[in-house]
């Protein structure tokens, strides 16, 4: 069953999808929050009188390229680059790149739509972007990742700047592309601008905690909502998908906080280690062999591994689904909840479809949407940039300690609105409401932009 939307909001939802045709994701992502707007409208009517919810799905600038580069064989590969640079109202495009196969503009801007609202979540002064392209770095050499970096860069440089727009990594891209993706830009332009990229190296501008701050963050929030039910973390049965960055600094911060993480998964299979999973081990196959994670269960005496498994259908208290969008549905949140399932938050960006969102809902465990429970990578990305402005460079523990205080100021605020509203308890009523509000407000107060 489709929630229903008032007029104006319906009229503004069709005029999307006649505008951006075929773009599912997009359309699930706008969808999702006009959902949640109704109230606001009715209370506010000036957002309905200045074409806000128009304007905000509409993005200000969508940049699409060409990138040639060649492979090791001495072949000419083409593959098409992405930058939707969504709204600026509350300070410069802020947003990561993703290298996929699955990449095209409808994910590119259900992104760039998401992380306006995330962005605005944070408190920090950035807008709302994203970017990639349908590359796929997977078997790739370093010297062809460089190749591909450095011609995708030839053509985005020309597009930021740290008042403009900074991306950042996302699926594909890490520390290596970031690199690659750096150097080329200090080449073109002569310049060090530090601030134009976030999550770079240590070495050279990086931030401490940024590798950790998705999944971290994403702890922290379903920390604060088992606290505002009188429980936490201690002593939970965890389950993660996937198993690339955002997963394993969960899993990470989950074990810290006595929680016991049971298993994760990648593109091919599942492992599960009653135990608890060894975190050096999945770093060491993940993040230094670059292996499948099948490969724990051979190394791993006791795990087990389920090829083409569902993650979904193993019992835990906890579901933290990291891996991408519409991983979850809803015959796994029926699943979960039949299980045990008390508390899903999202590490990754949109992972649970609408129809798995209302059986969480209705079924009344706790449930944070990603704009708010994966807002730390962005806020981290924010800190890097506060970092560069200033020339400095800050612990790991005072770093973190921002993290956590900027997520715990989420959830409060994600939480009194949603009382405010009508709604106590929903995380998705909300974080939308929340993160509408700033940036409705900014473009109210600058005119027509």
């Amino acid at each position: 069953m489709v929630a229903s939307l008032n007029e104006k909001l319906e009229s503004a939802y069709q005029e999307v999808l006649r505008r951006n045709p075929g773009e599912i994701e997009f359309h699930q992502a706008v969808r999702e929050v006009l959902e949640t707007l109704g109230p606001v409208l009715a209370k506010y009517p000036e957002f309905a009188e200045h074409k806000i919810i128009q304007r905000i799905c509409e993005p200000e600038r969508q940049i699409i390229f060409r990138v040639p580069w060649q492979d090791d064989q001495g072949q000419v590969q083409i593959n098409r680059g992405f930058r939707v640079e969504f709204n600026s109202a509350l300070g410069p495009y802020k947003g990561g790149l993703r290298f996929h196969p699955s990449v095209y503009l409808g994910i590119i801007k259900f992104l760039g739509f998401e992380q306006v609202f995330k962005n605005a979540l944070t408190g920090m002064p950035i807008g709302g972007g994203k970017g990639g392209s349908d590359f796929d770095p997977k078997g790739k050499s370093n010297s062809e990742i460089m190749r591909f970096c450095q011609s995708f860069m030839t053509e985005l440089y020309r597009h930021l700047g740290e008042y403009t727009d900074v991306p950042a990594g996302d699926i594909g891209v890490g520390g290596r592309e970031i690199g690659y993706l750096f150097g080329q830009y200090k080449r073109i332009t002569n310049r060090y601008e530090s601030g134009i990229l976030t999550g770079k190296g240590l070495d050279w501008g990086g931030s401490r905690v940024r590798t950790e701050a998705t999944g971290y963050g994403t702890i922290f929030f379903v920390n604060e909502m088992l606290k505002a039910r009188g429980d936490g973390l201690e002593g939970k049965t965890c389950v993660v998908s996937g198993s690339g960055n955002v997963a394993i600094y969960a899993i990470e911060k989950a074990t810290e906080l006595g929680a016991k993480v049971i298993a994760c998964s990648d593109s091919n299979g599942v492992i599960i280690d009653q135990n608890g999973l060894d975190l050096d081990l999945i770093k060491q196959i993940k993040e230094i062999e670059r292996r499948r994670i099948s490969v724990y269960a051979q190394e791993k005496k006791g795990a087990t591994y389920l090829e083409s498994g569902n993650i979904w259908t193993i019992p835990c208290q906890v579901a933290l689904p990291c891996a991408t969008q519409n991983e979850l549905h809803g015959k796994d949140a029926e699943t979960l909840v039949k299980n045990g399932c008390i508390a899903v938050a999202e590490g990754a960006n949109m992972p649970t479809t609408p129809e798995g969102i209302r059986v969480f809902q209705e079924s009344g465990i706790a449930y944070g949407p990603g704009k708010a429970a994966n807002a730390g990578g962005v806020a981290t990305s924010a800190l890097e940039m506060q970092q560069n402005a200033s020339r400095d460079s800050w612990s790991f523990e005072y770093t973190e300690q921002r993290l956590q205080d900027i997520m715990i100021n989420i959830h409060r605020n994600c939480h009194e609105t949603a009382a405010e509203f009508g709604a106590p308890g929903n995380y998705v009523v909300g974080a939308n409401i929340t993160g509408f509000f700033k940036v409705a407000r900014s473009m109210v107060a600058m005119g027509l932009i």
